[in-house]
């Protein structure tokens, strides 16, 4: 992949956003909150593609995963006002569609074609299939790692805000109920697995998945940059004071360090 073909891929992802913003200001800054998201995803990966001394092509396949990860989140929000898959359809499905639609990766080699696809189709799976070998897998867990990284970012930023400028479809309808958390989530964290998504309730439950992500990280470099951000201790700061919560954030911690 070439840098003019990664520049053009840039451009139409500009061109496609725009028009999802031309709604009430709800629904606007929702949108905003998903291209924000994907612009520093690309960051993100940029820090991991150097920090994993990627190639230049390779370099540039990953910048362009970060690009069309979540194209599927701006159609999905336009016809169902929600972020939550289980509510609406597959985000990542819904990405191949607009790349498949909109010929967006035509003149590209086609092998890097399928690597960019699989990991935009793969990249929001609990595990990737075994099946998948490398490269393939590898470009699937950058994007993984990346995507995870900004979204700790996002919801750090989100609680730092005034209930009134939060985009009220990032936490997916969840109930925020500052004291509210559930003991399987707490449970599935302290032994140190990712939390599974059926068992959450409410949002603080949703903290804890995103914490027990530490264990789902690949990239020595990931672990870096997670650490530097301070990302998990902000999160847990937010959560109930108990002292079995804190001891599993502690456990998780001292695995990120390791």
């Amino acid at each position: 992949m070439e840098k003019l073909q990664l520049d053009n891929l840039i451009a139409w992802f500009d061109r496609y956003v725009e028009p999802f913003l031309d709604t009430d200001p709800e629904g606007a800054k929702n949108i905003q909150l998903k291209i924000e998201h994907t612009r520093k995803v690309g960051e993100v990966m940029a820090l991991l593609s150097a920090g994993e001394n990627l190639t230049e092509n390779e370099t540039y396949i990953a910048a362009a995963t970060a690009l069309l990860h979540d194209l599927g989140r701006f159609p999905q929000y336009r016809r169902w006002r929600t972020f939550l898959d289980s509510n609406s359809d597959n985000h990542a499905r819904l990405a191949i569609d607009v790349i498949r639609e909109n010929n967006v990766l035509d003149g590209i080699d086609p092998a890097e074609q399928l690597l960019i696809e699989e990991a935009v189709r793969f990249h929001n799976m609990l595990a990737p299939p075994d099946t998948i070998k490398s490269p393939t897998r590898h470009y699937i867990n950058l994007i993984r790692d990346a995507d995870k990284l900004d979204i700790w970012r996002v919801f750090v930023e989100f609680l730092a805000q005034p209930p009134e400028e939060r985009a009220s479809a990032a936490i997916l309808g969840l109930e925020d109920a500052p004291d509210k958390v559930s003991e399987p989530c707490i449970a599935s964290l302290a032994a140190g697995c990712i939390v599974p998504l059926a068992t959450i309730s409410c949002f603080n439950d949703f903290k804890l998945l995103q914490i027990s992500w530490i264990y789902d990280l690949t990239y020595p470099t990931s672990r870096r940059i997670l650490l530097e951000r301070g990302y998990i201790p902000a999160l847990a700061a937010t959560l109930p004071d108990q002292a079995d919560i804190h001891q599993a954030v502690a456990k998780a911690l001292t695995a990120l360090s390791a």
